[in-house]
């Protein structure tokens, strides 16, 4: 297997963990905290979205698909503590946006050569990040650890255990 294969492994492998958790919720139910100062699943997955497509687009300008207009804008550190969902997204939408920006993800994957994957990551990124190929492991980690939190709220609403 080459890093584009481990890579894309560890990608799929966080978004058939997050469908699992995420597939039973109902819209009502991605605003539920579940402990006070966590972030409601709502925002997290416009989150996940709005910082996959800034990162990837990073590394290739314009390969993204096109988000909604003002969709960015929603998903900052200051509207983290907004319960409104008529200020948010349904989780239909979540789940087309998400496969979207996956696609674009994998689509930008597979062009990649080694030495792309080990060229420092645009400037911005590179405190946390140092190369291009950190912030692809970094699509599937970032899913994966807010996961883990919708595995908490599971477990606040008695839904079944799903992986």
């Amino acid at each position: 297997m080459d890093s584009r294969a481990a890579i894309r492994q560890s990608i799929e492998t966080a978004d058939m963990i997050a469908d699992a958790y995420l597939g039973d919720l109902e819209d009502s139910e991605l605003f539920i905290r579940p402990v006070d100062g966590a972030n409601h699943a709502a925002w997290q997955l416009g989150h996940l979205i709005c910082s996959e497509h800034s990162l990837i687009n990073g590394v290739r300008p314009g390969s993204m698909p096109d988000l909604p207009e003002g969709f960015l804008d929603k998903y900052s550190k200051e509207t983290a503590s907004i319960d409104d969902p008529a200020q948010f997204h349904t989780k239909d939408e979540y789940m087309r946006l998400r496969k979207e920006q996956r696609a674009g993800t994998l689509k930008v994957l597979d062009t990649l050569t080694d030495e792309d994957l080990d060229a420092p990551a645009p400037e911005k990124f590179r405190a946390h990040f140092p190369t291009v190929g950190s912030i692809m492991v970094l699509q599937g980690m970032h899913t994966t650890m807010h996961a883990g939190q919708w595995a908490v709220l599971r477990r606040k609403l008695g839904k079944p255990v799903t992986i």
